[in-house]
């Protein structure tokens, strides 16, 4: 599809976003990097392309429409619930196709009853798949990682850890790291020793005043990012996190929950089936769970036909519920992708918290698929 051209079906997108009451939006194409470097995830962070202005402000091409358009919401403060559409080009580096390309979507902002909204959500996303690839069969892989996250916690792991796998969540390399380091602890190694003996005693006063006279004696102090009692903190939770053992039976526990993937119509029996076997207490994030699945059959969705996997994340750092991805079936390019990002527009600057759920379509793929019928 040439950079410069609009693909052919964007009337037809158009089309459907105005069906579904959506305000059609824009966005400049230079944004603010910070807030991309800062909630995206490391995956686009990496792809981003930077630059910077006059004045030294860290400035990159527009990677993706999503925190774009939820600036763009805080800065007008129009309100909520409203629902936004999109159509433009972004810019990332990829490893198949062109570094520009079209995408298009749907952000819907400030809906309380979640579960409808999630449901709204996935219902556009097949809908509008369906319209722009007629009779061609359709896969939908669904995750949550509010349930991933409710059963990290019930284990017990101290805050730090549960950080780290939570952020973690969809990449199963990075999550099969951390689990293997949690089996097998590995010792901090190369610490000062009268800083190591204060860190075995609990005597955070006595560190905290150590690593000041160490400060000063470098000349450290002057120039130092962190106080010494960051520091001793940031020193006590490496201890923590590094001593961490977490004991064979959670640990096979946490890689069964991760190998669970199954038809969408059957997932809430066997997270409950798990929830009882394991003893976690999961009732939130299961009732939550539950109440999608029942907005998606309300809307006349084949949940048999939607596959649920417990290990299933999207490389974004904003989400925090909901995360789903369809392709057309028995290939790999993804169409169209998003999930539920709750607490982003509240990182963004906004002054409420505004509940959120999106998802973007791959034009390009799908204009690929569209050529060979």
């Amino acid at each position: 599809m040439p950079l410069t051209d609009m693909p052919d079906f964007a009337p037809d997108l158009l089309d459907e976003f105005s069906r579904r009451r959506t305000v059609h939006v824009n966005t400049p194409v230079i944004q603010p990097a910070e807030p991309f470097l800062d909630m995206a995830g490391e995956d686009l962070r990496r792809r981003i392309f930077l630059t910077e202005s006059e004045t030294g402000e860290s400035l990159c091409l527009r990677p993706e429409f999503t925190i774009p358009v939820c600036l763009r919401h805080i800065e007008t403060a129009t309100g909520t619930p409203k629902r936004y559409s999109y159509l433009g080009e972004v810019f990332r580096q990829r490893r198949e196709g062109s570094h520009e390309f079209y995408q298009a979507g749907i952000e819907d902002l400030g809906e309380t009853d979640i579960a409808s909204a999630d449901a709204r959500l996935i219902g556009d996303a097949v809908g509008i798949l369906a319209r722009l690839l007629p009779g061609r069969p359709l896969t939908l892989t669904l995750g949550d990682q509010a349930v991933f996250e409710a059963v990290v916690k019930a284990l017990g792991l101290p805050l730090g850890w549960q950080k780290r796998l939570i952020h973690a969540f969809g990449d199963m390399g990075h999550l099969e790291a951390l689990l293997e380091r949690l089996a097998r602890p590995q010792p901090v190694t190369g610490l000062d020793p009268e800083i190591a003996a204060l860190l075995a005693s609990g005597n955070e006063a006595e560190l905290v005043a150590q690593i000041d006279r160490t400060m000063e004696t470098t000349g450290y102090s002057t120039n130092a990012s962190r106080s010494p009692l960051e520091i001793a903190r940031r020193l006590q939770e490496k201890l923590t996190l590094a001593e961490t053992r977490l004991d064979g039976s959670a640990l096979l526990l946490l890689r069964e929950f991760l190998t669970l993937s199954l038809p969408l119509s059957e997932a809430s029996a066997a997270l409950a089936g798990f929830a009882d076997a394991a003893c976690l207490k999961l009732g939130p994030a299961l009732a939550q769970f539950d109440a999608r699945l029942a907005a998606l059959a309300n809307a006349g969705l084949d949940l048999s036909a939607m596959t649920y996997r417990a290990a299933f994340g999207r490389p974004l750092d904003y989400y925090t519920g909901l995360v789903f991805e369809v392709t057309e079936a028995g290939a790999s390019a993804v169409l169209a992708g998003g999930g539920r990002f709750d607490r982003l527009l509240t990182l963004l600057g906004a002054k409420d918290r505004i509940p959120a759920v999106g998802f973007a379509l791959w034009l390009d793929r799908i204009e690929t698929a569209r050529t060979f019928k």
